[in-house]
């Protein structure tokens, strides 16, 4: 079969935008470190790191053809195991050799597990989490990603629609990481003391590096740098503006201040809940969906109080909440107009239908999700154990797992006195700034 014609602006386009979504794993494990006590910064930062190691190996050998290959609309073959074959004959984007197609696929499989660690942050062995993003974005990810992503996957022949991985990649990490946390179980401690954030600048640094990369996440997945890409890009940021100001005017009405690291996590949960519509609404809409998702957002982090559920980052609330929300408003505000291969919404006469299929595709991902990595969990706990012990929690993964301190605060070349004890949590008198500092388990910094 000859090869089909390249298009090198749209190639040009497509492998920008890969640099800029691989740049959204380091910026998340920032911002995910920044969150964390200072015991356990490089902890986060390894598990994001690995992460793109890991996956991008797994990705080429066996993740990409079970993801984008035919099979049974439940999971490809392996026709492109080890990509050995990428000659032309395929082509997923109109001009776009396989290997940019699969480069720029390849970023979102490392992101989704990477996002899966905020959940259960601060109590997670090393070694085992090795072993569970590998198996994790075997198991998981690539069946997914058929699913949704793949023209003949089920839910995409059903006529499911998300744009850049509202279910795949959202949806998924979050059920993922409701799951390790129910299976590792609560740090020490929780919810009993409460500690702040240990560095809210590094937070802030990570978002910037997230939101900079998430116009490659979104505008890349027009697959050219044209009006598809253009509407997905200013969406994008508009969804984030309106998110971030919903978030921290709800902080300001419940407590009286709205803080940076609401306005963060604001930002991120308005990010998340338009990557499903990004290419599929109008601007108007995008603004909506931001502030629908702020607020709920918002709310959501609270119930796992309720449920005495230890979400670390609180990735269910902002990225299953995110991702169920914005998949579910493609239901209600995809419009033709932005898009004419996508379908009408509810609100644009579209009907009922598109709305149930979303619904039933993100619930479908969420639930498998969900079972498979506590399946995977379960097998990795009784070869290795998932959860460090009682005195490697207390002194913080950075020395447990990786023997190193992220701050000597004691004289130049010198042994710091506390770095070998664990660390004393700040505590938060009854009443004052509870929320959302009281989300995250770190010290003031």
């Amino acid at each position: 079969m000859p090869d089909i014609p390249v298009d090198a602006g749209g190639t040009a386009w497509l492998l920008a935008s890969s640099a800029l979504v691989l740049l959204m794993t380091p910026g998340l494990a920032f911002f995910y470190g920044g969150m964390v006590r200072r015991t356990n910064v490089l902890g986060i930062l390894m598990q994001g790191y690995t992460t793109v190691a890991i996956v991008s190996v797994v990705w080429v050998l066996v993740g990409f053809t079970l993801a984008f290959s035919d099979g049974n609309g439940l999971i490809g073959d392996l026709r492109w195991a080890g990509l050995t074959d990428s000659s032309g004959g395929v082509s997923f984007a109109p001009g776009i050799p396989l290997l940019a197609f699969a480069l720029f696929q390849m970023m979102f499989a490392v992101i989704t597990p990477a996002l899966i660690t905020g959940g259960p942050a601060e109590r997670w062995r090393f070694g085992a989490f090795v072993m569970f993003v590998a198996a994790w974005s075997v198991v998981v990810y690539a069946p997914i990603a058929h699913w949704v992503f793949y023209p003949r996957g089920w839910a995409a022949h059903l006529g499911a629609l998300d744009f850049a991985g509202g279910s795949v990649v959202h949806a998924n990490a979050g059920a993922a990481a409701l799951a390790m946390a129910l299976v590792l179980g609560r740090r020490q401690g929780w919810p009993a003391r409460q500690a702040r954030p240990h560095n809210l600048p590094m937070v802030m640094i990570g978002l910037a590096l997230l939101w900079f990369g998430w116009f490659g996440f979104n505008g890349g997945s027009a697959y050219s740098a044209g009006r598809l890409a253009s509407a997905a890009a200013l969406n994008t940021q508009l969804a984030a503006s309106a998110s971030l100001l919903s978030w921290i005017c709800a902080e300001r009405i419940r407590y009286g201040k709205a803080t940076t690291l609401g306005a963060a996590s604001g930002a991120v949960a308005g990010l998340v809940a338009i990557t499903p519509a990004a290419g599929y609404v109008a601007p108007l809409s995008a603004i909506g969906i931001g502030l629908l998702a702020g607020t709920l957002c918002h709310l959501a982090v609270g119930l796992k109080s309720w449920f005495a559920l230890d979400d670390s980052l609180d990735v269910a609330a902002v990225h299953l909440g995110g991702g169920v929300i914005g998949s579910l408003c493609v239901g209600l505000l995809a419009t033709r107009s932005v898009n004419p291969a996508a379908a009408d919404g509810l609100f644009y006469g579209g009907g009922y239908r598109l709305l149930g299929v979303q619904a039933m595709t993100v619930f479908a991902v969420s639930a498998y999700s969900l079972v498979m990595t506590v399946v995977i969990a379960a097998v990795i706990n009784r070869f290795l154990g998932n959860r460090v012990t009682g005195r490697e929690e207390a002194v913080g993964l950075d020395l447990s797992q990786h023997g190193e301190s992220a701050y000597e605060l004691g004289p130049a070349g010198q042994p710091t006195a506390r770095a070998a004890a664990p660390p004393t949590p700040v505590e938060v008198p009854a009443g004052v700034g509870l929320h959302p500092n009281e989300r995250h388990g770190g010290e003031s910094w």
